[in-house]
């Protein structure tokens, strides 16, 4: 079952799934399908399922009816399926939960990001004349911590705390640090002293953090306001704050947000905005400096907290040009929308090691539990009881890919019009005729338009696949899919790169 690696991952059609992690009892269930001859039936559910490593199982019928009279045409049944059960995609946006599933999500976010950066997809490409931020806010600091530090202009390189090298906390530990740490060090983020770590404080700034940027959004408006001389309510009529953001964690277990910001006019994306970038940047900056909350306590034995973004803020122009890997340049909507969209895929997870996790990710989830039970012991009404809940979050409880509403096409759009897609290439199948190009667009972005109806009754059966040895095959191919698709992306991204080459030399001719 050991996999051949050759060259770069996913390069061909005939590169072999790598299972060289498959356990026992999953090599023994690929056999199996193998020898009952099922094979074929599980290659094809996993195929319509984008090999999702744990669809939803249901088993029911559907019939589809003329509303005028009354006839059939179609039926549907489970047990039509290769496997005698219909299997759906589970959608779980999380990558180290369904890599198959997080990918679909991910091009969506890139795709609805995008579109709000120089429009498509119903949105007009005059939206990319409105002023666009990206905007990084942070949380404050709780304590000294370790991590890679910059040195002579470079990214990492620099010892982590030197200049504190000599100074010792109250508890007798040095607040300075002399090692140089890399990129995926676990003592990164933990904190130099656990002992003066405001643990407590951590959480409840994590719990607060999704009403902190409501109230921010909130500022930013009132604050174009201001500068124009309108109230709030009036402001709707000169223009519009529009907004994508995600929320990334940090080594040390907090969330920060990064955020695009754009201004249109009354009429919506690209209608002609009041202010220019640099104008909203200022506004922006100074709701965000500007941004405070009261945090209530968690019982008694607590005290109220203030509760504000941390000192580093960045908000930069998004400009259009030439790629480019220079944090200082100017940015790209490619590059904008693609690293939103990486970000939305992930979770707490994704700065957890595959083995133990770090003690101080363990103490903000024990933390977490704690302040959670403490706060339904004093009052079952407290804002904090659900914490516990989502202790594995280390106490975010937000959405980690929002937008506004008139920021861009929504998911939902997005969805029905894959949907569509796989409807309108079965019926040019059935019928033998290719889909028309000139009116795809169109027949995928158009509202819903049934002229039948559709009754049936479906029932949950379970979530996943019902042996080690599918989920192990289902992942493994969503593996090679994601490689394959970046190798393709890399061979035309080189292309590109020598075209623009072939293109300058020609001009400088």
């Amino acid at each position: 079952m050991t996999a051949l690696r050759s060259g770069f991952p996913g390069f061909g059609e005939d590169v072999p799934l790598d299972l060289s992690t498959v356990t026992a009892g999953a090599e023994q269930a690929i056999i199996a399908r193998l020898v009952d001859h099922t094979f074929d039936a599980f290659a094809e559910t996993a195929a319509a399922v984008g090999n999702c490593s744990h669809p939803v199982r249901l088993v029911g019928h559907t019939d589809t009816i003329d509303p005028q009279t009354g006839e059939i045409l179609s039926s549907f049944s489970s047990a039509d399926t290769p496997l005698g059960v219909l299997y759906r995609p589970c959608g779980n946006r999380r990558a180290d939960v369904c890599p198959a599933c997080s990918r679909v999500y991910a091009r969506d976010t890139f795709a609805m990001i995008k579109a709000g950066l120089s429009g498509g997809k119903t949105i007009p490409a005059t939206v990319a004349e409105n002023p666009l931020l990206f905007v990084t806010l942070t949380a404050p600091s709780f304590g000294p911590v370790h991590g890679p530090r910059a040195k002579n202009g470079q990214k990492a390189g620099g010892r982590c705390r030197p200049r504190d090298r000599t100074r010792l906390c109250p508890h007798g530990r040095p607040v300075g640090c002399m090692t140089v740490h890399g990129k995926h060090d676990p003592h990164n983020g933990a904190p130099l002293c656990p002992d003066c770590y405001q643990w407590e404080s951590a959480i409840i700034w994590q719990w607060w953090a999704p009403e902190l940027w409501r109230r921010t959004t909130t500022a930013i408006r009132r604050s174009i306001g201001v500068r124009l001389g309108l109230a709030e309510h009036q402001l709707r009529q000169i223009c519009r704050v529009e907004f994508a953001k995600v929320a990334e964690y940090q080594d040390r277990g907090q969330v920060h947000f990064h955020a695009l910001i754009r201004l249109d006019g009354p009429d919506g994306p690209g209608s002609p905005a009041p202010l220019d970038g640099q104008q909203l940047a200022e506004s922006v900056r100074g709701a965000a400096v500007g941004m405070i909350m009261e945090a209530p306590a968690v019982d008694d034995r607590d005290q109220m907290r203030i509760i504000t973004w941390g000192r580093q803020l960045d908000v930069r122009m998004v400009r259009d040009g030439n790629r480019t890997d220079d944090p200082d340049g100017p940015l790209t909507p490619e590059q904008v929308a693609g690293y939103l969209a990486k970000y939305a895929t992930k979770d707490a997870n994704s700065i957890r090691p595959t083995t133990r996790p770090p003690a101080h990710l363990a103490r903000l989830e024990t933390t977490a539990r704690d302040l959670g039970r403490r706060a339904a012991r004093a009052d079952l009404a407290s804002p904090y009881r659900l914490l516990g809940k989502w202790a594995h979050m280390l106490g975010f409880r937000g959405h980690f890919s929002t937008k506004s509403r008139r920021y861009s096409i929504t998911f939902g759009r997005l969805r029905r019009a894959r949907h569509r897609y796989q409807q309108l290439v079965a019926h040019a199948a059935r019928g033998g005729e290719p889909v028309d190009p000139g009116r795809l667009a169109d027949q995928l972005l158009a509202d819903d338009t049934e002229t039948t109806l559709i009754t049936g009754s479906w029932h949950y059966q379970g979530t996943g696949w019902t042996n080690p040895g599918d989920e192990a095959l289902a992942t493994a191919a969503a593996a090679r899919a994601r490689e394959y698709a970046v190798w393709k992306a890399s061979k035309f991204n080189k292309l590109q790169d020598q075209q623009s080459m072939i293109k300058f030399g020609e001009a400088k001719e």
